[in-house]
């Protein structure tokens, strides 16, 4: 668990049953994924020789953000403490 705590400490202060603090984290999971896509993406057709790079890249932060949006469900519905 403290490993989960390290790599992912943000769902971590969500608390039980508290709305607000659980859509703010959830909004923020959510924003970076999509704008690390959409970078990754755009940086990948602009140097397509490198864009392998970037596509895996971009599939490594899309795998921390889908975890750390079942953190914060699992953490707001009291799964994990």
């Amino acid at each position: 668990m403290n490993f989960l705590r390290t790599v992912w400490p943000t769902p971590f202060k969500i608390e039980k049953g508290k709305v607000g603090s659980f859509i703010i984290q959830l909004v923020i999971f959510v924003v970076i994924c999509v704008l690390a896509t959409w970078l990754f993406s755009f940086l990948g057709g602009l140097i397509p020789k490198v864009g392998f790079i970037f596509s895996f890249i971009a599939g490594i932060m899309d795998i921390y953000c889908t975890v750390g949006i079942v953190l914060c469900f699992l953490k707001f519905f009291g799964v994990v403490k």
